[in-house]
């Protein structure tokens, strides 16, 4: 399955609107890390990974979780993994 930068980008913000259904994702900018932008915690951000793994079919070890901090960096690394 071939994803594009923009069906990444897609999944990884309603994702976020499903974890942190409160979140203003309208002003985010998407290089500020997500937990200081959204106040979102370390158990929001796990179900985050699990989320786009179940949607995207994409493995995302938890080694690698600390590098999807950001909307740019998850849409990134999420695309790389994708080709």
């Amino acid at each position: 399955m071939s994803l594009t930068e923009q069906q990444i980008r897609t999944a990884v913000l309603e994702e976020l609107g499903n974890v942190a259904p409160d979140a203003e994702l309208d002003g985010l900018d998407p290089s500020e890390d997500l937990r200081d932008a959204l106040d979102i915690d370390s158990m929001d951000h796990l179900n985050l990974m699990i989320a786009l793994h179940k949607r995207l079919g994409i493995e995302i070890p938890e080694r690698d979780y600390p590098k999807l901090l950001t909307v740019d960096a998850a849409v990134a690394y999420l695309l790389a993994r994708a080709g």
